[in-house]
């Protein structure tokens, strides 16, 4: 019988090096299999010495889309305005 946490283990063990800059590179395979695309933000937790948590953090439903809106080909179309306060409804 294979035991499945070590069948979990091969299929996502991967090495990779911390470069001068101190990045580490993700695999393609992983980045391949996660869909994760350059931009996104990770987060990373010490759990303990030599023992490193990484976390894709989540984007906010809405985020990018004011950005995506100001550049719609029709220029002025979508522009920012001032919020109003509702204190006074």
């Amino acid at each position: 019988m294979i035991d499945s946490p070590q069948v979990r283990r091969y299929l996502t063990y991967m090495k990779t090096i911390v470069s001068s800059k101190g990045q580490i590179v993700l695999p393609a395979e992983i980045r391949q299999q996660d869909n994760i695309q350059a931009g996104q933000h990770f987060e990373i937790e010490r759990v303990d010495r030599g023992e490193y948590r990484l976390t894709r953090k989540q984007a906010a439903p809405n985020e990018g889309v004011l950005e995506w809106l100001l550049a719609c080909p029709e220029k002025s179309y979508f522009v920012p305005i001032e919020s109003e306060s509702t204190d006074t409804i």
